[in-house]
């Protein structure tokens, strides 16, 4: 059917009357112009794609109906511009195509009707790791290494560069994805199949949200979700509300980004966003640079909301300039811009829509800060660091307590490291990482901490010799600028050498420790602390060592790796003496907004950008000269333990099962608030005592070739015992932190994985219960992937993290939710008893079911199946079953 919207289709140039546009501004509706910025967009794609099918005429009423609907929860779809996956979650992401190929095949369909309709980039930042620093070839060292741990994944990912079409590869050591995006990927405005439109795009990262600074619709959604956008599938999304968030105000001259993103997200945490959009307003957003927004809206996913937009102004426009995009597009980007209303004035007040509600922050009330220990919404002023650790050092074990008994506070441990003695007490930094799109993307909060280093070098201060330090910077174009305004050297000398482009520590690739100081802590149950300009500090995620992890800007870092402690009032305190014993205090080096500023200017510069991301596809030589099948179908290698055809499709039929009710259910581990993905499916190392390594053992691998979790996530027999692998799991069942739990029948405690194969060995079926924000962190679908591996049905929670109840739904797992007042404490379940979940033949969104116990109780929980697209998916399995049905039929 045509589009019935095409009466308002015309050129936006009339001199080229084949480059169209859809011209909102012709529907001639008075509520397009009261709409945010943000629904804006999601009304044009409606629009655009609006096939009577896919997307219908109510679809658009809804959209443009937005002041009303917002409150009805009603269903709307959104196909984005494009996608883009990182390789953590780009190879199983490939792994499943491959494998649904085979599965279409095996169903009698054409296997190459598997291939990606959406625009797709993987970007490979994920896999490097800091096992070099402090030297000047460390770059060089961890990028072999790299190559050597993940030649196989790599090869696959060059596999399927070739067999897919439009999936662009971004070859390791070019940058972090979400700077990549930013800097050169991004368009802001589409030029394809002669149409302009709006940029937008969902991700297999939930820090997506970055883009949103550019005036990018982006947000994070979970791999298998994403695998089904790429196969031309609209997302399905209830119509969101939009939280207004005002800006007002001037920074303070030592306020960085940083301390404003740490303010916000602090902030809407306890306004509570989730579900929901934030869109930026007001005369303050004109005093933030593009960088600035992106730091904001990066950290979205820490805050919770979906998105966190900045509406395009001009200087979204003097961005495009600054990074050297084309300057014939940058003008059609503009005079679309104005043709459909989207282009924002934040300074004339006529121009703000309508929102759900509005919050406001004066931009001068911003205080430097810090967060953690190990929650990124945990904010800590500067000047209250060391009281507050203090406070957690003796506070009930939490979040922010550690409980230590008040004799133990002031412990020391003495140890030696290359033939000198130091000492290593609560609080000391262990690690200092310069890390993360979220900061390194900002030129002024990175000559910010290069400055500061050039002042702190200058001064005659150090940085211990065994403290990790390290700087890894998001582009190539960091150290461009870093280097042309001479800071790098001094950073250098500090130890914060480069150690390869990608997002190392703030994933957990943070590497070894070195061996006495993993020793001292250890000895004396210290908890040391890591210091990073990063976005998450989950426990066990940084590093299993350091118990304590506190995000800060770049500056702050090397502030604190120089005096060695979080325990230091810097007002008061000394970061340390020079040689000619004299106190130098943080304000004596600390560089200030106009220094900034100036470098900035002189540097940050047009040609750099374009130097960079010119050879960006062709640069690294190592992937140039790997070699990879061109076959459509991948041939599975049985030896292979990175990648292996999942066994998500086996049996698979044309017909569909009837959902059964669950019947006499165990509980496999109950859990309290905030449960992370990282909990779930963590992605650093893999310990040397788990049902993981003993795995990789039995096929022949030493520790030393473990690699990581997030590395093997092509392979389910790694990832399905890596499932609930986290060291610092802390399950009701057990007294102390790991990852084992009771199984039931025997009284035996066993490894999750273990427990888990018993159960499923004698056809048990399993729950999960969970309080509070389950499956909040990264956008991480093996943490639904492995549940599902381990026999777990359904999940029983207070509430659940957006991103991961939709990798639940897509995996056929039932998200269940506690009726509003009541949990697990209030209905008296301990979880030792044995839950029949019972399944109704004629399922609606969210509805509720009936729950019994074998005590003889019964209560009542909400099945979020959100939408009636989620309850489609559910009765055929997961989302891609249903995926692999529709094409083979």
């Amino acid at each position: 059917m045509s589009n019935p919207f095409v009466q308002i289709v015309e050129p936006l140039d009339p001199k080229q009357p084949l480059k169209k546009f859809f011209n909102l501004s012709k529907l001639e509706d008075v509520r397009y112009a009261r709409l945010p910025f943000s629904i804006r967009i999601l009304l044009e794609a409606a629009i655009r794609n609006c096939d009577e099918f896919l997307v219908k005429k109510g679809d658009v009423e809804n959209i443009l109906n937005w002041k009303v609907m917002q409150h009805e929860n009603v269903e709307v779809p959104f196909k984005p511009a494009r996608v883009i996956l990182q390789d953590f979650t780009g190879v199983p992401a490939v792994v499943d195509f491959a494998a649904m190929r085979d599965a279409v095949k095996k169903l009698g369909g054409d296997p190459e009707k598997i291939n990606p309709i959406c625009p797709a980039d993987l970007v490979i930042d994920h896999s490097i790791q800091v096992d070099f620093n402090r030297q000047s070839d460390s770059l060089q060292k961890n990028q072999d290494l790299e190559f050597e741990r993940n030649k196989e994944r790599f090869e696959f990912l060059k596999w399927g560069s070739r067999a897919f079409k439009n999936l662009r590869i971004i070859p390791p050591g070019s940058g972090i994805i979400h700077q990549v995006n930013l800097e050169y990927l991004a368009r802001v405005v589409m030029d394809q199949d002669g149409y302009y439109y709006p940029d937008s795009v969902v991700g297999t990262d939930s820090h997506t949200t970055m883009i949103d600074g550019l005036g990018v619709l982006g947000w994070g959604v979970g791999g298998i979700e994403a695998e089904a956008v790429m196969l031309g599938q609209p997302i399905s999304m209830v119509l969101p509300e939009v939280v207004g968030y005002k800006l007002v105000g001037n920074p303070q001259p030592l306020v960085t980004s940083t301390d404003i993103v740490l303010t916000i997200t602090k902030h809407l945490r306890q306004v509570g966003v989730v579900g929901k959009f934030v869109e930026f307003f007001g005369p303050g957003v004109a005093q933030l640079s593009i960088a600035d927004r992106a730091t904001i809206a990066n950290m979205c996913p820490e805050y919770g909301a979906t998105a966190a937009y900045f509406p395009v102004d001009d200087i979204s426009i003097g961005y495009l300039i600054q990074t050297g995009r084309d300057k014939e597009k940058i003008m059609c980007t503009k005079r679309y811009l104005e043709a459909v209303g989207m282009l924002r004035d934040f300074k004339n007040s006529s121009q703000d829509p309508d929102f759900t509600q509005v919050v406001e922050l004066d931009l001068h009330t911003v205080v430097p800060c810090c967060s953690g220990p190990k929650r990124p919404q945990d904010k800590v002023a500067v000047s209250d660091m060391k009281k507050d650790f203090e406070t957690c050092l003796g506070a009930k074990q939490g979040f922010k307590g550690f409980q230590i008994a008040p004799d133990r506070h002031n412990s020391i441990v003495k140890f030696n490291f290359e033939g000198c003695g130091f000492e290593l007490a609560h609080g000391s930094v262990v690690i200092a990482a310069i890390t993360s799109c979220t900061n390194t993307s900002n030129p002024s909060v990175m000559l910010g901490a290069g400055l500061l280093a050039k002042k702190a070098v200058e001064a005659g201060l150090t940085v211990k010799p065994y403290i990790k330090t390290s700087l890894s910077p998001g582009s190539g174009v960091v150290t461009y600028y870093l280097r042309e305004s001479g800071v790098m050297s001094y950073l250098s000398q500090l130890g914060f050498d480069v150690v390869g482009y990608g997002c190392m520590t703030c994933i957990g690739n943070s590497g070894p420790l070195p061996e006495s100081v993993v020793e001292a802590i250890t000895q004396g149950d210290l908890v040391a602390v890591g210091v990073l300009s990063g976005n998450r500090n989950f426990e066990g995620r940084v590093h299993p060592n350091t118990r304590a992890n506190y995000l800060a800007s770049p500056p702050l870092v090397i502030a604190y790796a120089i005096a060695g402690t979080i325990r230091i009032d810097f007002e008061k305190e000394p970061l340390g003496i020079n040689a000619l014993g004299k106190k130098i205090f943080l304000k004596d080096i600390w560089p200030t907004r106009n220094e900034i500023q100036a470098v900035e200017r002189q540097f940050v510069i047009p040609g750099m950008f374009k130097e960079v991301y010119q050879k960006i596809e062709t640069v690294n030589k190592s992937w140039n000269a790997l070699d990879a099948p061109s076959d459509k179908l991948y041939t599975w290698n049985p030896k292979s333990t990175y990648i292996k055809s999942p066994p998500f499709f086996d049996g698979l039929t044309l017909a569909l099962q009837t959902p059964k009710t669950i019947e006499d259910a165990y509980v496999l581990l109950s859990f309290g608030d905030s449960v992370t993905t990282d909990h779930i499916s963590p992605a650093g190392n893999i310990a040397r005592n788990s049902p993981a390594a003993r795995y990789l053992t039995s096929r022949g691998l030493t520790p030393r070739e473990f690699n990581s979790y997030g590395s093997r996530r092509g392979n389910d027999a790694v990832m399905a015992r890596g499932t609930f692998a986290n060291i610092r799991l802390v399950n009701k069942f057990i007294d102390k932190q790991g990852p084992q739990t009771i199984h039931f029948p025997s009284g035996e405690i066993l490894d999750v994985f273990d427990a888990a194969e018993r159960y499923k060995q004698a056809g048990h079926p399993l729950i999960v219960l969970a309080g509070k924000e389950y499956g909040a962190g990264s956008s991480r679908d093996w943490a639904a992937k492995g549940p599902f591996l381990l026999g777990v049905k359904a999940v029983l929670a207070e509430s659940y993290e957006r991103i991961h109840r939709s990798n639940l739904v897509g995996m056929g797992v039932i998200p269940l939710q506690y009726l509003p007042g009541e949990d697990a404490g209030t209905l008296g379940l301990t979880g030792r008893e044995r839950y029949t979940i019972i399944i109704p033949e004629k399922l609606k969104p969210q509805m509720n079911v009936q729950i019994k116990l074998d005590t003889g109780k019964t209560f009542h929980a909400i099945m979020r199946f959100d939408t009636d697209v989620e309850l489609t998916y559910f009765h055929n399995g997961g989302i891609l079953n249903y995926m692999i049905r529709k094409m083979a039929s």
